[in-house]
C-alpha cells in the first residue's frame, strides 16, 4: 500500500486557499456544486449502483447506502441550505481592551483540516465537504470500500468544482478505502487537526483507542422512547412507529419501547398492525411478550439481556414493561447511548422531569426521536451527532467546525 502522507500533506497546504476564500466566494462555490450534483444526478446514481450491486438487499446498510434522484435532489438542497447560512469563521467572540493598553479579540477561526471516518453513506462525502468549505476548513475523507464507486465519482465533482474556483483540489481528498490507511491517518498529527469517526460503535471504539489526532465522537444511536400512563395512545403509537420503522438503518431511530405498566395491555396491541406491515421483529420482556402474544403478534422473541443497549438498525426493536417514570428513567441511564430519548406523556411535571434529568444530546417531549438531524434542526446538514460533552453535542454542524484564536495588539508594551 501506498502511504498516505502525500495526499495529507497536500490537502494541509489546500486549507490556506480555502481559508482566503471570501463567504461570498464560498456561497458561490457551494451553490455551483449543488447545480453540478443535479446536472449529474443520473451518472450519480449509476455509479452508485454499481456499490448496491456487490452489497445485499438484506443488510442493514444497504439503505445508508443507496442514493436515489430524490436523495440526491436533497443533497443539492443542502448545498443551496450550508451556502447561505452564516460564515462561522472570522466572527469576533469577544472584544476589550485591557488595563496595560493592549486591545484583545477573540475570533472564530476554522480547524484546519478535518479528518472524518465512514462507512456506507455517501451522502457524508457531500454533507462533509460542504460544511468544511463552507467553515474555511480542508478535508480527508476515508469512506468505507462499500461506497467507493459512489465516493470516487462525487468527489470527483466536488473536485472538479474546486478547480473553477481556483481552489486545489487536495483541500477535499478522499483517501483509499483499505483499511489499512485508517491507522495512519489517526496518527497523523502533523497533517490533520481532528478526527471525527461517523458509523459503527465498533468504529467509534476503534478510533477512541488508537487515534493520536483529538477526536470528536459521533456516536451510536441506542434510542429509547418512554410511554407514561397519561399519554394520548394514539399520539403515542404514531409516534413508536415512525420512530422505528421511517428508516431503520439510520441513528435516529428508535431501539427501545418503555411502555408504563398500567397501560401496557391497552397500548402494546395498538402497535400490533403497524408492526406487522413492516414486518418488525420484538425482542420483548416477559410482561410484553404475553400481551403481544395475546393479541396474535407472531414476530416475537423473548429479550435478553444483551438486546437492551442494542442499535438494531433494522426493523427489529426491544419492548420492556415498566413501573413508572424512575424505572424508565434508571433503564435509559444503563442504556443509552446519550444520543436521542423521548417521553409520551401529558404530565407536564414528569415530561419537565424527563427533559431535565436524561442525559442525551437531544430530548423530547411527545415527538419522534427522528428528527435530530442537522439538516432539520436548521443547521444545513451536519458530519454526525456527536454524544459527548466536549467542543460539542448534538448535530455537529458547521458552527461547531472552528475553534479561537487570540489576536493582541499593542504599542510597544512589555510585562516584567
Amino acid at each position: 500500500m501506498t502511504p498516505i502522507t502525500p495526499l495529507l500533506q497536500a490537502t494541509q497546504q489546500a486549507a490556506a486557499a480555502v481559508r482566503r476564500l471570501s463567504p461570498a466566494e464560498k456561497t458561490d462555490l457551494l451553490n455551483r456544486l449543488a447545480d453540478v450534483l443535479a446536472a449529474h444526478t443520473a451518472d450519480i446514481v449509476a455509479e452508485n449502483q454499481k456499490d448496491l450491486d456487490r452489497m445485499s438487499t438484506a443488510d442493514p446498510k444497504y439503505d445508508r447506502l443507496k442514493l436515489t434522484e430524490s436523495r440526491v435532489a436533497d443533497l443539492s438542497k443542502s448545498l443551496r441550505e450550508v451556502a447561505v447560512l452564516p460564515d462561522p469563521a472570522g466572527e469576533v467572540i469577544l472584544e476589550r481592551t485591557i488595563e496595560q493598553g493592549l486591545k484583545l479579540k477573540k475570533i472564530a477561526v476554522p480547524l484546519g483540516v478535518v479528518g472524518v471516518i465512514y462507512e456506507a453513506r455517501p451522502n457524508v462525502t457531500v454533507d462533509v465537504a460542504s460544511l468544511c468549505l463552507r467553515s474555511g476548513n480542508a478535508c480527508v475523507l476515508k469512506g468505507g470500500k462499500e461506497a467507493d464507486c459512489s465516493n470516487r465519482y462525487l468527489i470527483s465533482l466536488i473536485q472538479g468544482v474546486l478547480i473553477e474556483f481556483g481552489v486545489p483540489k487536495a483541500a477535499v481528498t478522499l483517501l483509499p478505502p483499505d483499511r489499512a490507511v485508517v491507522n495512519e491517518l489517526l496518527t497523523a498529527t502533523r497533517y490533520v487537526d481532528i478526527i471525527i469517526p461517523r458509523g459503527s460503535e465498533s468504529l467509534i471504539q476503534f478510533v477512541r483507542k488508537n487515534s493520536l489526532v483529538p477526536t470528536i465522537e459521533t456516536g451510536a444511536g441506542v434510542c429509547h422512547a418512554y410511554v407514561e400512563q397519561t399519554a394520548d395512545l394514539d399520539k403515542a403509537a404514531a409516534i413508536v412507529v415512525n420512530a422505528r420503522v421511517s428508516r431503520p438503518s439510520v441513528c435516529n431511530s428508535l431501539d427501545c419501547v418503555l411502555v408504563d405498566e398500567t397501560i401496557a395491555e391497552r397500548f402494546l396491541p395498538m402497535l400490533t398492525a403497524d408492526f406487522n406491515k413492516w414486518n418488525v421483529e420484538v425482542f420483548a420482556d416477559e410482561i410484553a411478550y404475553d400481551i403481544f402474544e395475546k393479541a396474535g403478534y407472531t414476530n416475537l422473541q423473548h429479550a435478553q439481556p444483551e438486546d437492551f443497549g442494542r442499535e438494531f438498525l433494522d426493523y427489529k426493536c426491544a419492548v420492556k414493561v415498566v413501573a413508572n417514570l424512575d424505572e424508565a428513567l434508571s433503564h435509559i441511564q444503563a442504556y443509552s447511548s446519550r444520543h436521542s430519548e423521548a417521553i409520551i406523556s401529558q404530565n407536564q411535571p414528569l415530561i419537565d422531569q424527563f427533559l431535565r434529568e436524561v442525559d442525551a444530546a437531544a430530548v423530547y417531549a411527545n415527538a419522534s426521536t427522528r428528527f435530530t438531524d442537522g439538516g432539520v434542526f436548521g443547521l444545513g446538514a451536519e458530519i454526525g451527532i456527536s454524544t459527548q460533552k466536549l467542543h460539542a453535542r448534538g448535530p455537529f454542524a458547521l458552527e461547531k467546525l472552528v475553534t479561537e484564536k487570540w489576536i493582541v495588539v499593542g504599542d510597544g508594551q512589555v510585562r516584567w
